[in-house]
């Protein structure tokens, strides 16, 4: 998900992504755990994705 996306959605939307993200951050540290994760790179790009997302919704918010 590119920052122009982010940018783009509503903070209810945002709010749902980063509850989406985390979901799959979680599965992907089980699957990790259980050593049936297929690419260990997706944990590191999920959580950047997360970051990206709080802080579209943080700069929301400071603007306000």
């Amino acid at each position: 998900m590119k920052a122009k996306e982010m940018v783009s959605l509503s903070n209810e939307e945002l709010i749902e992504k980063i509850r989406q993200f985390k979901e799959e951050l979680f599965n992907l540290r089980f699957q990790a755990s259980v050593h049936q994760l297929k690419n260990p790179m997706r944990i590191r790009t999920v959580r950047k994705i997360i970051a990206r997302l709080y802080t579209v919704l943080n700069a929301r918010k400071e603007v306000k």
